[in-house]
Formats: C-alpha cells, structure tokens, sequence
C-alpha cells in the first residue's frame, strides 16, 4: 500500500510565481494511492528551488549548461520511484484535483500502453485566438479516453497526417509507463523529444492513451518574433526526426497565411470585437500568422541557412546558449 504510484516530474528554471501555483495544485491532487513531486532545476536565477523546496518538494539542481529536454527528463526518471512517470513543465498547471489521477489510470487502461497524455487549455489571460486554436487542436483526439496503436502500416508508411496523429504526444502534460521507460527512454533531441518517443514507441508495437480529463492549463502568447523562432525551431525538428516538409515552398507558406489571418478575423469577430479593436487585434495577428509559417518555411528549409542565421531564428539555440554562458 506504500509504494509509490505515481512520480511528478518537473524540469524548471526560473519559473516564477506561477511554479507556486503548479506545484500547489499538483500538491492538492486528490489520489488513493502515494505519489512523488521531484524537480530538477538547471541555473535558476530567481527563488524557484526555494519556492519549491518550501513546499516540501524534492529538487536537485543541475548546471544550465547540462540542460536537454530529453536528457533532463530522463535524470528526473531515473530519480523517481514510481510505476508511472508523471511530466509536467514549469508552466503546466493541473486544471482540477483529479488530473493526476485521471492520467495515471488512462496510461494504465491497458497493459500495452506505453504512455498518455492530456490536453492543454489556454490560461484564462491569454488570447481568445489562443484559447481556440488550443481547443480546436485537442478536440481532434476526441473527447473520449482513447487508446491507439499502429494497425496500418501501409497507410502509417504513406500517410503523414495520420503518422502524426499517431505520434503526437505532449511531455507538457504526459505520462509514460516506468517499465517502457526502462527500454526506451527518451531521445536526447534538440527539440521535441516527447514526439520523437511516441513514434518509436508505436514503432516498437505500444499503444499510446489520450485522456481528456486530464486537463492542463498551458499556453504561450509568443510575440511576433518569439513565434517566428519556435515555429522555426518546429519545422526543423520536424524534418530531421521525421522526414516532414512542414511548409515546402513560400507561395505555399503565404498562402497558408492568408488562410490563418482570416479565421483569426472570424474567430475575434465571433467573440464580439468590433471595429477598430477588431482591425488592430486582427493585424497583429496576421504578424503573428505570418511569423508562424516564416518561421516553418526556414524551419523547413534549415539545411540551406548560414550558420549565423540558424543563430539567430531557433529560440532553442539561444536558450541553450544562455544556459552554457
């Protein structure tokens, strides 16, 4: 009855007063059985280990230049004890006092399951186009606990879109079997790390959960450069791990900006906005629209920069910089 269910495990670095807030309610999860909260912090600047180890939590620290999403997320499994490996991040706060537990017993529905994961709700604050667009996306995956494996490999080996359904996992909102873990952890990528473990685990003949009580709220209003760089950081994952040509020439990506623009426009005229609030919020989302698929066109395209341009456009490149200055 002592042993311990279930691990939380959360990668953080300067995460404000917000941590407190995730950690509080991970803290508050209502479960039948013991569960662990363990955060690993690479070169905090701000009170985040104290905020955390006041709240009796478990934190190692690491060096910022020892940071990698695969890497760090694999330190922190192999420091826990539970049967389920529970990832959140620094920004991803459980929406009620039973997102624990929902999660644990979707990735355990049934015995081939390797890992599930929950979906993401835009903060109350953010923008209503976010809030959509997040809503829009999860809603895809049902609105059901669903379980899914390869069945198809004809159609997994032709079909991008249904390969990338089948792979699209979250390590924002996730939680991957331990005795899955102990065979395939995972990749030590530059950049979505938690998909490129959902192909090789469905690859493998596991099956993957989508558990849509297990809600997290998890959002980013990127700026118009912030969303160039990520976008870019993306697609260029995309196509390294995965072979994706996520926007494979410029009228194309254009064209795709046109069509974002405009149901951004619909959205915040459904929502009421009117006139000239309407015209600013709709231009500065046509910037942010257009910033999105520039930034997958580079991504896509990345093997044709410079190097100091690839300095310059992957968000990631420069947080890794920071880290190992």
């Amino acid at each position: 009855m002592n042993q311990i269910r279930a691990s939380v495990l959360i990668p953080v670095k300067n995460g404000g007063p917000l941590l407190g807030e995730v950690l509080d309610a991970v803290l508050a999860q209502q479960v039948p059985w013991p569960f662990e909260v363990i955060v690993v912090d690479s070169g905090s600047t701000d009170d985040s280990v104290a905020l955390a180890r006041q709240r009796g939590v478990r934190v190692e620290t690491i060096p910022a230049a020892e940071f990698g999403h695969g890497r760090t997320r694999n330190l922190l499994a192999s420091m826990a004890t539970g049967q389920f490996l529970v990832f959140l991040t620094q920004d991803a706060k459980p929406a009620s006092s039973h997102w624990l537990f929902n999660m644990v017993q979707g990735c355990d529905a049934e015995p081939d399951v390797a890992g599930a994961f929950g979906p993401h709700r835009a903060h109350p604050h953010a923008r209503h186009v976010t809030h959509c667009e997040l809503n829009l996306h999860f809603a895809g995956f049902g609105d059901k606990l669903s379980v899914v494996r390869l069945e198809d490999r004809a159609r997994f080996a032709s079909d991008p879109g249904y390969r990338q359904w089948l792979h699209f996992f979250s390590s924002n909102n996730a939680c991957i079997r331990r005795s899955v873990w102990e065979r395939l952890p995972l990749p030590e990528v530059a950049f979505a790390e938690d998909q490129t473990w959902a192909l090789r685990a469905i690859e493998a003949g596991y099956a993957k959960a989508f558990v849509p009580d297990a809600v997290v709220f998890h959002s980013h209003d990127f700026g118009v450069w912030e969303t160039l760089q990520r976008n870019f950081d993306e697609a260029r994952s995309f196509h390294r791990y995965f072979g994706y040509r996520v926007q494979s020439g410029m009228a194309r990506a254009l064209a795709s900006g046109v069509l974002l623009a405009r149901r951004d426009a619909g959205w915040l005229r459904a929502q009421g906005v009117k006139r000239w609030t309407c015209l600013k919020q709709s231009t500065y989302m046509t910037l942010i629209e257009f910033a999105r698929v520039m930034g997958q066109y580079l991504g896509t395209h990345h093997e044709r920069l410079p190097q100091f341009v690839l300095r310059v456009v992957s968000r990631d490149e420069r947080l890794q910089r920071a880290g190992a200055a």
